[in-house]
């Protein structure tokens, strides 16, 4: 983490610290019904708090035009407050008088959680005037907000032109974890992509197969890559008009020496639906009428030995159906082989994206992978290889 300026840079004591947290959390009749972004930045409020900050949360919350009461982040609020068991105080407003009085009125160790970011639509146009209005109510900002830092807007960009910037605990351990897992990997070094659409994932699929030793495709994904092998997919869900690109990627792969892993045989239904009639047929013996909806046995197998092989793994993407029995079973099996090679020490493992992290969740595996990122978009673009604007503003210049 040297390139980063981190808390352990910095003296906070009596300082208001800006925090900006993401607290766009499911909320459903005022009652937060997720608190995983909550738990995970916890230990950087108490922390501050601890050493003597007033600690100023900063976050969106869902997409307001204007201010809109059915978006407050007031009940939200509350649940951070019953999470890290401290009291955390609440302004009706993030700039101007209401924020200003708020901010007046704290002591050293104090929380506040400062009203929706996107109340203001300076907030996403990352504008000058509402940047300085923030930055009035802090003498440092720290982004603990990883999931919202491939955005450039003003509470997680452009505060860091305006104060001293800095990586909150949270965000220091998602870079960390992906830092350790694509830019200097214990080789060798395998990609788990699955999903839908090739179309979506382009540009991860372009940079993945410039870092890894072995790229694991499955989900829909395959099934355009499959068609581009001269397979017949029946009624499966395909990109036709992309197997030009598979097949340019499968060239591509190729000419690298990267090893392009797909399905060999596969689970086949008619009808998209919980515990629909399925067999297992091999990938080149898909009916007219058939849709895979899933891997098979053999891939299972094969998926298997890729990472009993490999020591360090990225996964973004199911292998199936999994929200639906039996498609589950190969995007299950396969966690649960990477989760026991996790602990036995012989693989690291890092995963996110929302669909990857609700089917770990399915698989029962989460707690036992080296990292799962809550973040979606951002993960995403850190695995396209992109520079996030969030990031970028706390390196060491």
């Amino acid at each position: 983490m040297s390139q980063f300026h981190t808390l352990d840079h910095v003296d906070v004591k009596g300082q208001r610290v800006l925090v900006r947290v993401d607290l766009n959390v499911p909320l459903e009749n005022g009652v937060v019904t997720d608190a995983t972004r909550i738990e995970r930045i916890g230990p950087a409020i108490t922390e501050l708090a601890d050493k003597g900050a007033k600690v100023i949360l900063l976050s969106h919350f869902g997409r307001p035009k204007g201010v809109d009461l059915t978006q407050s982040l007031k009940p939200v609020a509350a649940e951070v407050a019953h999470v890290i068991k401290r009291k955390v105080a609440f302004a009706a407003d993030c700039i101007g008088e209401a924020a200003e009085k708020a901010v007046a009125e704290m002591h050293s160790g104090d929380i506040l959680c400062l009203e929706n970011t996107r109340f203001h639509a300076g907030e996403e146009k990352n504008d000058p005037a509402f940047v300085a209005a923030l930055a009035k109510l802090g003498d440092i900002w720290v982004n603990d907000a990883f999931s919202a830092a491939h955005r450039a807007h003003a509470s997680t960009e452009g505060l860091g032109h305006k104060l001293p910037a800095y990586a909150g605990r949270a965000m220091q351990e998602e870079l960390l974890a992906l830092t350790r897992a694509l830019e200097h990997p214990e080789r060798p070094l395998a990609a788990i992509v699955g999903g839908a659409k090739i179309s979506t994932k382009l540009e991860l699929l372009g940079n993945l197969l410039e870092r890894v030793d072995a790229l694991i495709i499955g989900g829909a994904m395959a099934n355009t890559f499959l068609l581009a092998q001269g397979k017949k997919m029946g009624k499966s869900l395909v990109e036709a008009d992309l197997v030009p690109t598979a097949q340019k990627i499968m060239a591509q792969a190729k000419t690298a020496k990267r090893d392009i892993v797909l399905p060999v045989d596969v689970v086949v239904a008619q009808k998209f639906e919980a515990n629909a009639p399925s067999r297992v047929v091999d990938a080149d013996q898909v009916g007219d009428n058939d849709m895979v909806l899933d891997i098979g046995p053999k891939s299972i197998e094969q998926a298997v030995s890729v990472l009993a092989r490999a020591k360090t793994l990225v996964w973004n993407g199911p292998f199936g159906a999994f929200e639906m029995e039996p498609f589950d079973k190969g995007t299950v099996s396969v966690a649960e082989a990477a989760a026991e090679l996790t602990q036995a020490g012989k693989l690291v493992t890092v995963a996110g994206g929302g669909d990857t992290v609700a089917a770990l969740n399915v698989a029962g595996v989460t707690d036992r992978f080296t990292y799962v990122s809550a973040a979606g978009g951002a993960f995403l673009e850190w695995l396209e290889g992109k520079a996030l604007p969030g990031v970028e503003v706390l390196r060491v210049k």
